[in-house]
């Protein structure tokens, strides 16, 4: 039961980043105001997945462990976007700023990367949900 609760948590928060908080700072923001400022948002956005798809698999624990495998997998690949994927993205989107456009295919590459990891993630956190 507090594994689900923290699933949907997490989900909840998954799905409000990209349909509300992205969309509306890349409106309201000069580009590059919304790029800093989401930069800055992105380690406390991932954070907050590790949190909580962390404490899912603790509560799922040897009780579900099929629930359990799926949150940890989250857990796992998030943290490795946080400290592998984003630091990449970071450097690539400065140097495609400051005029390298290699860069700017590698970063767009990259970003689209991150994205479908994240879709990825949604579907493992829907699945052990149904497990």
């Amino acid at each position: 039961m507090l594994g689900d609760a923290l699933i949907l948590l997490t989900l909840g928060g998954m799905l409000f980043f990209p349909t509300v908080v992205a969309p509306t700072v890349f409106k309201t923001l000069p580009e590059a105001d919304a790029g800093a400022f989401l930069r800055a948002l992105f380690p406390h956005y991932y954070g907050f997945l590790i949190l909580g798809t962390g404490a899912a698999t603790l509560a799922f624990g040897l009780g579900a462990p099929s629930a359990a495998l799926l949150t940890g997998s989250v857990t796992i690949s998030t943290a490795a976007v946080l400290f592998l994927l984003v630091p990449k993205i970071n450097a690539l989107r400065d140097q495609q700023l400051a005029g390298d456009a290699e860069a700017g295919r590698a970063f767009d590459r990259s970003h689209r990367l991150s994205v479908a990891i994240n879709f990825g993630q949604i579907a493992l956190l829907i699945a052990a949900l149904l497990s």
